[in-house]
């Protein structure tokens, strides 16, 4: 079972896809903000123990996919 994550008595693998879009859709992410808000988001990600799988900066808008742990989910967990 490579590649999930396992937490007292839960197996889990969490991942989320989120789209960031500028505001009306602003080509601003270029050059040295782009470097900038890519800075930011991995270090926002990295204190909270999320991990990026895959991310990319387009001029306006930015893709992430993101595994964070089970606390950091949200919601519960139901047992059937």
């Amino acid at each position: 079972m490579d590649g999930y994550q396992k937490s007292g008595h839960v197996v889990y693998d969490i991942k989320f896809h989120v789209i960031w879009v500028t505001k009306y859709r602003y080509k601003v992410l270029r050059g040295p903000i782009a470097v900038r808000v890519r800075e930011l988001i991995r270090q926002g990600c990295e204190a909270r123990g999320i991990s990026i799988i895959q991310g990319s900066v387009g001029k306006d808008h930015i893709h992430l996919l993101l595994s964070c742990p089970l606390s950091l989910a949200g919601g519960r967990l139901r047992v059937l």
